[in-house]
This record gives C-alpha cells, sequence and structure tokens, in this order.
C-alpha cells in the first residue's frame, strides 16, 4: 500500500463531498445553460476524436475515474478509491456504486479493462502510446475493482485518467464492432451527467438531464445548448445580449476580451488549463522539400517575431514559448531561449541549405479556431516572404484540418496541444518516431525522426527519480530546439467570461471540459 496515495485519495473524497454538500445548500436546481462550440466538432464520440470542441461538449456526456483539481491533484470521479503497489507495478481501483450507462445498463470493471486495454489501445494515438508502452494486463477482479499490472514504472499514471485521455467507453455497444464506423457514434452514450439529445448541424448541439446519474442529486440544471456561431462578431453579441451565458478562449477575438469582462454582471478567469498547458507551434512537414532541411526549419523560426505574435496577434493572452514544454508542465528547462527575430540570419541559413525556396513553395494550411489563429497565418505568410519562402494560405475547416494534417497532406500548418502535466502523457507523442502514424493529428504529424530523442523520451518517461527524468528531459528539450522539431511559438491563455449567476463554472485543474454536474444558475 502507498500511504501517501490512499492519504490523497481520502482527502479528495472528502473534499469533494464537502463542495457537493455546499453547493446543496445553496444552488436552484433547473434551468437551461447556454454556450458556444466552435468550430463545430466533427463527432462527439471522445474515445475516436479529442480536439477541443469534441472535449468541451463531450466532457458532459462521458466521464473517466477521475478529475484533477487546480494543482493537478486526481480526485475522485468513476473511481473511489485507488492503490498502488510498492514497486510501483500495480494499480488497483475501486469503482463507484449503482453507476448506469445512458441505455441503463451497468457500468462495470468489464467496461473499464475493454476501454482502456482494447478500444483505447487501438483509436486513441495518445493514450495508445502509454497503454502500449507499459500497460501488461488489466483485470476485472470483481464487477466493481479492476486492477492494472505495468510492464515496467511509469511516474505519470495517475494523471492519465483525464476525461480526454482515457474516457470510458461502453463495451456492450463498442466490442465486436468496427469502432470507428459503429452508429452508436452519431448517438453517444456516457455515464455522464448530461445525455445526448439532438444535434442539428450548424445550428446547436442539446444535452439533457441524466436523470439516473450516479451522483445523488444532481445535476442542477436540466438542459445544455452549444450554439454553432461561426462568426466571432456575432459571438460576442450572442453574449452581450445574455443569449449565451459563458464564454470559451477561443470563442470571441482576444481583442474583444477587455471590452466584454467590463459589461456588468460578467466574471472572468483563465484558470481552468492547469492540466492542459496549451502550447503553441508550427508543424512543418519534414518529410519533402524545403522543411527536410533543418537549416530551412531554423531560417523559418528566424524570420518570426514571437514578441509580434505574443502581443499583436494574441494580444497579450500569449507568452512566448521556448521549446516543446510548457512552463507550467513538469520538466521544463527554464534556461532554454526562444529563437529571437533575425532576418539577416534566416536569409543565411536559406544560402548555407542550398534549397532554391522559389523552385519550394509551401502552402500553410489554415488552422480553424478563431480570427487569431487566420492573422498569424497572413503575418507568418510576410514574414516567410520577406526571406525569400513562396508562401500561399489554404482555407480549411476542422473537418478538413484534421484530415489533411492526419494524412500528412500538408506544408505548413498550426497546432495547439494539451501536455496533461508530464511530457510522457503529452509532450512525447509529437517527437517519438514510433508515433508517426495516420489518424490522428495529435501524433508526431511532422515527420520528426531522431533515435537519440526516442532513447531520451523513453528512458524519461520510465525513470522513478524526478532528478534523473528532468535531466534527460533537459537533454531532449535541447534537441528538439536546435533540430526545430516543431516551431514553438507560444503558451496559450485562455479566458473564460460568464454571467455572475452562473456557479461552479470553473473549479477544477480541466475547467470547461468538466462534467457540469455541479453547475447552477442562481435565479
Amino acid at each position: 500500500m502507498n500511504w501517501t496515495i490512499k492519504g490523497i485519495v481520502m482527502s479528495a473524497v472528502i473534499a469533494s463531498a464537502s463542495a457537493m454538500s455546499g453547493a446543496a445548500i445553496a444552488q436552484t436546481k433547473g434551468g437551461t445553460l447556454t454556450g458556444i462550440v466552435q468550430p463545430e466538432p466533427p463527432t462527439l464520440m471522445l474515445g475516436l476524436n479529442q480536439q477541443a470542441p469534441t472535449i468541451f461538449v463531450a466532457g458532459k456526456i462521458y466521464q473517466s475515474l477521475m478529475t484533477y483539481t487546480k494543482d493537478l491533484k486526481p480526485q475522485p470521479e468513476l473511481a473511489k478509491s485507488w492503490t498502488m503497489s510498492a514497486d510501483g507495478l500495480t494499480y488497483t481501483f475501486d469503482l463507484q456504486d449503482n453507476v448506469k450507462w445512458h441505455d441503463g445498463k451497468p457500468f462495470t470493471a468489464d467496461d473499464v479493462v475493454f476501454t482502456v486495454d482494447k478500444f483505447l489501445r487501438e483509436t486513441h494515438p495518445r493514450a495508445a502510446v502509454a497503454i502500449k508502452r507499459y500497460l501488461d494486463k488489466a483485470t476485472a477482479l470483481s464487477p466493481t475493482k479492476v486492477e492494472f499490472k505495468l510492464k515496467e514504472p511509469f511516474g505519470p499514471f495517475l494523471s492519465l485518467f483525464e476525461v480526454s485521455t482515457l474516457p470510458m467507453v461502453p463495451k456492450h455497444i463498442y466490442d465486436g464492432t468496427d469502432f470507428k464506423t459503429n452508429p452508436a457514434n452519431q448517438t453517444p452514450i456516457g455515464t455522464g451527467p448530461f445525455k445526448f439529445k439532438e444535434w442539428k448541424r450548424g445550428s446547436y448541439i442539446h444535452l439533457v438531464r441524466n436523470d439516473d446519474y450516479w451522483k445523488k442529486g444532481m445535476p442542477y440544471l436540466d438542459e445544455l445548448y452549444f450554439r454553432v456561431i461561426p462568426d466571432s462578431a456575432s459571438r460576442a453579441v450572442a453574449f452581450e445580449k445574455n443569449e449565451v451565458q459563458y464564454l470559451r478562449g477561443g470563442d470571441v477575438d482576444n481583442v474583444d476580451i477587455r471590452r466584454l469582462r467590463a459589461l456588468k454582471g460578467v466574471d472572468y478567469s483563465t484558470d481552468g488549463w492547469e492540466m492542459y498547458g496549451p502550447l503553441a507551434f508550427i508543424m512543418m512537414n519534414q518529410r519533402k522539400a524545403p522543411f527536410d532541411n533543418v537549416k530551412v526549419r531554423q531560417a523559418a523560426m528566424y524570420a518570426l517575431d514571437k514578441t509580434v505574435i505574443e502581443k499583436t496577434i494574441f494580444f497579450g493572452l500569449a507568452k512566448t514559448a521556448v521549446g516543446p514544454i510548457a512552463s507550467t508542465t513538469q520538466f521544463f528547462d527554464s534556461t532554454l531561449k526562444p529563437y529571437p527575430a533575425d532576418p539577416a540570419k534566416a536569409k543565411a541559413l536559406i544560402k548555407e541549405s542550398g534549397v532554391d525556396l522559389t523552385k519550394t513553395p509551401i502552402k500553410i494550411l489554415s488552422f480553424p479556431y478563431g480570427a487569431q489563429w487566420d492573422r498569424l497565418a497572413e503575418y507568418t505568410k510576410q514574414a516567410l516572404e520577406q526571406v525569400g519562402f513562396v508562401v500561399s494560405i489554404e482555407p480549411a475547416d476542422a473537418g478538413s484540418w484534421a484530415k489533411r494534417v492526419s494524412d500528412w497532406e500538408f506544408d505548413l500548418s498550426y497546432n495547439f496541444t494539451y501536455q496533461y502535466g508530464d511530457p510522457a502523457l503529452g509532450v512525447a507523442r509529437h517527437y517519438l518516431s514510433t508515433n508517426i502514424v495516420k489518424g490522428s493529428p495529435f501524433a508526431n504529424n511532422q515527420g520528426y525522426n531522431n533515435p537519440k530523442a526516442d532513447d531520451l523520451l523513453n528512458k524519461a518517461a520510465s525513470a522513478v527519480n524526478p532528478a534523473d527524468r528532468a535531466k534527460l528531459y533537459k537533454d531532449f528539450q535541447s534537441i528538439a530546439v536546435e533540430e526545430v522539431a516543431n516551431g514553438y511559438l507560444v503558451e496559450l491563455q485562455f479566458a473564460t467570461l460568464w454571467r455572475s449567476n452562473v456557479k461552479n463554472l470553473v473549479t477544477t485543474g480541466i475547467g470547461l471540459n468538466e462534467t457540469f454536474d455541479n453547475v447552477w444558475v442562481e435565479k
């Protein structure tokens, strides 16, 4: 028994019970909460797609075994307690009692085993990296007890159970089927506080209260609407008119946030992203010219002024990134320096590369997540053209962007991904050569391949001593920056704005991706 972990569990249970008790005294039951989902997600089946809009909506439908506080301590969700063996190889979870899927079938340990060891092993490019390497065996010891045996210690194992990493999937619906074409993908079934009701494409997604939810008396709200409003200015107007009661980061242009947060009866926070540490980067396809040449990739980084991106493109809701690991994530190397803006150096590197950029024009595949990304594409085009690149911009919606990046059909594009508190969970997936796989926009899509980087990342994930892990990740960061494994831009800060009568909206380290079971509206 690891008593430290047991203590964390007991504290979490007490804290969770206290929060629920306090809310029960003060809350008002019933009502509708309306938000915005943009861009419109391609699916709500969270086990198949982990794009930000999907996580946001599906996080109310699906659940995992845990959630996490703002300081990233695990809290009970579908698991009520857990233990770890002294050697770090065996984890045992006791599940909540009387949990049902939305179709009325019981949720059991068999669903957990199926989800982790079969469904997500096949479908989830990020979780599968850890599952394939570290999981030896998952066993249902009873209907409410599941055991995971690892092949070797994996330090961040207890951080894996965030809802978009290991969303529980109903075995009785998916076992023995083609996961990607199962008709149930269109009508998602989870254990969460809200059930799928309707999706009117281009207009809204509608979820309704799960009356059989396993947390007694919850959820408080009757229904949730997620409106699809393509234009940023129109989204701002919808909030001003109280047609939607809250805004996520990216829902409106950053230039509008100061004005909107000054409205009477509006609250504001940048909390709720602690688990994710979102870091924006440029992906340069390293399989073909000109970005197969490291000097050209370095030149691209010298061509860009990160201060312009931080201050002008994102209006200060960003911080210059220096490498692949965000400053809020464990093992960040604070000694790294960003590439300075130096067009002359960029031109010199292009000359040294021997690449004729006039014969290798590039296309920027637009990132369809708001006006700031359009501005970033325009700025990138201008900056690269000033040092000799020939550049055009291709528009894309969320679905086409994801497919083209997943199939490696791009020259240059952007992404921001979540780091999940530990490089082994959210960073390594972009750089391990074993994760150069088609089918997800969140893998090693740029095609970076360095055996030394592979070795450092693999050793760091398995190391037990934090000092050893820090040294290994420091060496990896140095290599990734030197070789421009990706083009690091900024650490993003996302603002949440909401009407003051909406309570408990941002309470954990996963923020608006939470279940909303404890959210209520003061009448």
